[in-house]
C-alpha cells in the first residue's frame, strides 16, 4: 500500500465541529478528515491501474475559455481564484495536466463531498448485474425499522434517482431542518442546545412522516435519499458500506491507495458524502464511467449500467434543479449535464467535480474549498472549462 502522508500544516486554532467546512478551515480541513470525524478505510487491494503520462500535455497558463458571461478566461488564473485544491486532466486514458495545490500533492486524500453519491450509485449498479440487490424492491422490505417512515414504500430506484416523493427540503435556511439536521443526525455538526433533539441519523430517517408528491413522479435533490440508500444496500448484503465499496469497486478498479469513508455517530459510513480519496483514484473512477465500465481490460462497471446513468428523464426534473441546470437531468446519482449531450458530472458541495465526456475520451476531476457552500456560477464556468478542454483536446 503506498503511503499517503497528510497534507502540510497543523491543526488551524479555533476550527471546531461547527466550522470545519467552511472557511479559513476548509482550506485544511477537507485534506484531514481523519482528524476530525471517525472513518473507517477503503482497502485498496493489489490490482494497480496504472495512469500514464501523455506526450502531449495541455498547458492551463496558455489555455483560455468563454465563460458563461461570454467573456475570455484564462484557465490557470480560474483555477487560483476557484480555491483549487487539486486538477487532473485525462484523455485517452492518459494524464495531460495534473496539478496541485494549498498544499494537497499525489498522495493526498481530499473529501469528496457529495461525489460520494456518484460512488454510492457504481455500487449499485455492480450489485445490481451481480443480483445481490434487485431496484424494485422497497426501503421497508431491507430496513424494517424504517417500514413506518414515509420512505417505507420508495423503492431503491426511486432512491437513485431521487425521485421520492417524501418531504425533506434540501436547502433549508433553518440550520436545523433539511440538510442541517441530516448533518445533525450525522454528528458532523454540534447537537443544538434548547432544542430537545439528539437524534441518530436512523432515528432522523424513521422519523419522516410527510410526503409532497407521489414517489417516482419527480427529481428533487435531497441528500437524505443517499443515505437511505445506503442502509439498503448493507442491509441487503449484511455488510458496511466501505467493505462493499472496496469490495466490488475500489478494488476491481485498481487504484493507487486506500480510500476511506467519514462514519456517523453509529460507526455508519456517511453515504451522501463522506467518501475521501486521492486525485488520481478519483480521476480512474472517472475513466470507468468514460470507458463504459472498464478500466485496464476489466470491466468493473456493467456497460448498460452506464449506458443507463447517460439518460435522464427531463421531463421528472423539478424546477429547482432546472435553476441552474436547465436543460439537465438526474440518474442513479450522476447529474446529466445537458440533456441530448453526452457530459455528465458528479458534483459535491465547496467545489468537488468530476465532470465525463465518454464521446470525446476525457474526464477532469476537481478538488477545492469554496468560501461558499454552493456556487452556481462558479460550477457552470468549471464545467464551461472542462468542455472547453475536451473540445480542445479531441479536436471536436
Amino acid at each position: 500500500m503506498t503511503p499517503h502522508p497528510h497534507a502540510p500544516g497543523r491543526r488551524p486554532i479555533g476550527l471546531t465541529l461547527d466550522n470545519w467546512d467552511y472557511p479559513p478551515y476548509n482550506r485544511w480541513s477537507f485534506q484531514h478528515m481523519r482528524e476530525i470525524v471517525p472513518t473507517a478505510p477503503i482497502p485498496s487491494g493489489e490490482t494497480r491501474s496504472p495512469l500514464a503520462k501523455s506526450t502531449h500535455g495541455l498547458d492551463v497558463e496558455k489555455f483560455s475559455f468563454l465563460d458563461k458571461s461570454g467573456a475570455q478566461r484564462n484557465a490557470a488564473e480560474f483555477l487560483s481564484r476557484s480555491s483549487t485544491d487539486g486538477l487532473l486532466v485525462l484523455h485517452c486514458g492518459k494524464i495531460v495536466g495534473e496539478h496541485y495545490f494549498n498544499g494537497m500533492h499525489r498522495y493526498s486524500l481530499h473529501i469528496l463531498h457529495s461525489v460520494t453519491k456518484s460512488i454510492v450509485g457504481a455500487l449499485c449498479g455492480v450489485l445490481v448485474k451481480a443480483r445481490h440487490i434487485s431496484l424494485d424492491r422497497t426501503v421497508a422490505d431491507l430496513v424494517p425499522f424504517f417500514s413506518k417512515s414515509a420512505y417505507g414504500d420508495v423503492t431503491l430506484s426511486q432512491l437513485l434517482d431521487m425521485t421520492s416523493g417524501v418531504d425533506f427540503p434540501e436547502n433549508s435556511t433553518d440550520p436545523i431542518t433539511g440538510s442541517g439536521l441530516l448533518d445533525i443526525a450525522i454528528g458532523w455538526k454540534i447537537q443544538p442546545t434548547g432544542r430537545g433533539l439528539n437524534l441518530t441519523l436512523p432515528d432522523l430517517i424513521a422519523a419522516q412522516s410527510r410526503t409532497r408528491r407521489i414517489h417516482g413522479a419527480e427529481f428533487e435533490y435531497r441528500s437524505i435519499e443517499t443515505e437511505v440508500l445506503g442502509y439498503c444496500i448493507e442491509a441487503a448484503l449484511g455488510s458496511t458500506l466501505q467493505e462493499l465499496v472496496s469490495t466490488f469497486l475500489w478494488q476491481p478498479m485498481g487504484p493507487e491507495q486506500d480510500a476511506n469513508f467519514g462514519l456517523d455517530t453509529q460507526g455508519h459510513a456517511v453515504a451522501d458524502g463522506g467518501m475521501s480519496t486521492s486525485l488520481r483514484d478519483l480521476g480512474r473512477f472517472g475513466l470507468l464511467y468514460a470507458q463504459d465500465g472498464a478500466i485496464d481490460g476489466r470491466q468493473v462497471i456493467p456497460a448498460d449500467w452506464i449506458e443507463k446513468t447517460r439518460r435522464g428523464d427531463p421531463a421528472k426534473f423539478g424546477a429547482a434543479a432546472r435553476q441552474t441546470r436547465p436543460n439537465g437531468a438526474y440518474r442513479n446519482q450522476f447529474w446529466i449535464v445537458e440533456v441530448g449531450k453526452p457530459a455528465i458530472a458528479a458534483s459535491g458541495v465547496f467545489g468537488q467535480m468530476l465532470y465525463i465526456d465518454h464521446s470525446r475520451d476525457f474526464v477532469a476531476a476537481k478538488f477545492s474549498s469554496w468560501p461558499q457552500l454552493l456556487d452556481p456560477e462558479t460550477r457552470i464556468n468549471t464545467e464551461r472549462l472542462f468542455s472547453a478542454m475536451a473540445s480542445s483536446l479531441s479536436g471536436k
